[in-house]
């Protein structure tokens, strides 16, 4: 990588001004050049990091084939569910209220 810094030219900045709609009369233009200039030596600097390596190698990966196999497996009975808590009934657990006087 060359170690001259990379400036933004006259047409590029124009460019810029119309796509984000700003009019060059209503924005300081050396401040906004210098605030431009300053992204792309940003940009300059994270280049300089090696990212050959492929992102998503940090990321665990799943192979089809290692799946769970995709059986029906009897669920909870009513009987057994309530004996879990006091708070079924018809069929539902009873909640505390969320909305209301105490939200």
């Amino acid at each position: 990588m060359s170690t001259e810094k990379r400036k933004i030219d006259e047409n590029t900045l124009d460019a810029l001004l119309h796509l984000s709609r700003l009019s060059p009369e209503s924005t300081n233009m050396e401040v906004l050049k210098g605030q431009v200039d300053q992204i792309v030596e940003y940009f300059d600097l994270l280049s300089q990091y090696d990212d050959s390596q492929n992102p998503y190698d940090a990321y665990p990966s799943t192979v089809a084939t290692e799946l769970r196999d995709d059986e029906i497996v009897k669920g909870l009975e009513i009987p057994d569910v309530k004996k879990m808590t006091s708070e079924f009934m018809d069929g539902y657990f009873r909640v505390p209220k969320v909305l209301g006087e105490g939200a």
